[in-house]
């Protein structure tokens, strides 16, 4: 009696065992339950934030009458609301003016703290550290405190109240913020570049230009982003200064005209918040690498 020999059989070519597919899964299911519990805290955070934007968005595509209602998603999509407001008499005006506000604002504020942040973190003079104690007790002064004599001086000496200058000026004599978190980064420059600039002839002035600057970039891009989302964004000193004159309002004072004593049409008051905010989001997306190494290397030396 002969035994009768079956063939093995063997799986095809490129079909996985099953029990390796079921160990596969599994230990992708794993690995994609380990990613949310770690990361569950940052995507809390993350909708935290995100969901009031979709929420505007989503009411700036609705109807007058269905931005009125509960609904959460637009029956049609009203795309023409973003026209309304552009075209709204005034709004490409506010948004000159804010652009000017924001850009000239900027400038002064980066130029004129440089120089003063150099001079508190390179310079050994007495009453250094009492300068630099001045400088940052000015961030404990709320401006409301001193806004009635500003307001009288701007207004009653200059008369310069229903204009931007009242708030563009003062920023050509620097920000006590800006001073600060630049001369933290200042200091964490080794003090053998400034020696060796010296030592080839060059002044106070072109060290700082031709070897301090350049090695300075990603804090003054981190103050700059900090100081221009200030200006784009403030709303106390236009209504203050330039409230009188509506030729002179910001884009965020001139959001408040979209509200009406009896009636807001708040599908064009979040379309006018979207373009408000879209400037703001594109320049951060674009700058968000330089704007997170320079506050991270800000705080690297006190």
């Amino acid at each position: 009696m002969t035994d009768v020999m079956t063939p093995a059989t063997t799986p095809a070519l490129g079909e996985r065992p099953a029990h390796r597919s079921a160990a596969a899964r599994t230990a992708r299911r794993r690995s994609a339950l380990h990613w949310i519990a770690v990361h569950s805290l940052g995507i809390a955070a993350a909708l935290f934030f995100v969901l009031p934007f979709v929420f505007v968005l989503l009411t700036a595509l609705m109807s007058d009458q269905q931005a009125l209602t509960r609904d959460l998603w637009p029956r049609t999509w009203e795309w023409s609301n973003f026209s309304t407001v552009w075209d709204t008499p005034g709004f490409l005006t506010w948004w000159r003016n804010t652009l000017l506000y924001a850009g000239a604002g900027t400038l002064l504020t980066v130029v004129s703290s440089i120089p003063v942040a150099y001079a508190l973190a390179k310079f050994r003079f007495r009453g250094r550290n009492v300068a630099l104690m001045l400088v940052i007790s000015t961030m404990m002064l709320p401006p409301q405190v001193i806004i009635v004599p500003m307001y009288l001086f701007w207004a009653k000496q200059l008369h310069l109240s229903g204009t931007l200058w009242p708030l563009i000026i003062p920023m050509a004599f620097g920000d006590a913020f800006t001073i600060f978190l630049l001369r933290q980064f200042l200091l964490t420059i080794p003090k053998e570049y400034v020696d060796a600039a010296k030592v080839d002839g060059c002044g106070e002035l072109r060290t700082l230009v031709h070897v301090i600057l350049p090695m300075a970039k990603p804090a003054i891009a981190a103050v700059a982003l900090f100081q221009f989302f200030y200006c784009w964004n403030d709303y106390f000193g236009p209504q203050i200064y330039a409230s009188e004159n509506p030729g002179a309002w910001t884009l965020s004072y001139g959001l408040e005209s979209f509200k009406g004593a009896h009636h807001t049409n708040w599908n064009l008051t979040m379309a006018a918040t979207v373009l408000v905010m879209a400037p703001v989001i594109v320049v951060f997306f674009f700058a968000q690498k330089a704007f997170i190494e320079g506050v991270t290397l800000t705080g690297v030396k006190g």
